[in-house]
């Protein structure tokens, strides 16, 4: 399937996405409130079939946090890339771990780093770092780290 083609067809699912295109990948924009409802139709629809959650990340824009998923059919051999701006003081989306399972540790990294709250997360507690970090997420640029003293 063409990227021209995958785009018409996953505009189709959800109307209100913002396409990015220009990149290796397709990329979509969608409302924080419609992701769990496109995540269930991109897996499930036939012809798309994003059965892999190979990369979920978060990136710290300073006045908001945006997800990253990358999602791939084993299938079908294409990827596309889907975005989620985040209110930057309480940042909260739906988990799609019970999607696609893969999410379920790359949620608990990003619940531990940026302070991401995953809805509905089977279990969401800290992944990497010691007791006594809950909370401080290292990865945000608002993190001060009083050793290194590190301000971005």
């Amino acid at each position: 399937m063409t990227n021209e083609e995958l785009t018409i067809k996953i505009s189709a699912l959800q109307p209100a996405l913002v396409v990015e295109e220009g990149q290796e990948w397709l990329q979509f924009h969608v409302d924080n409130k419609d992701w769990l409802a496109l995540a269930k139709q991109l897996k499930e629809t036939a012809g798309l079939d994003f059965d892999y959650l190979f990369c979920l990340t978060c990136v710290d824009w300073k006045t908001h946090l945006s997800m990253v998923y990358h999602l791939s059919s084993t299938l079908h051999r294409h990827t596309i890339v889907i975005k989620i701006k985040l209110a930057y003081t309480d940042p909260v989306v739906e988990t799609v771990s019970g999607i696609w399972r893969t999410a379920e540790f790359h949620e608990r990294e990003v619940y531990e780093m940026f302070g991401v709250d995953f809805l509905h997360h089977p279990d969401l507690r800290l992944l990497i770092l010691p007791d006594g970090w809950e909370g401080k997420n290292p990865m945000r640029k608002d993190f001060e780290d009083p050793v290194n003293m590190i301000k971005l």
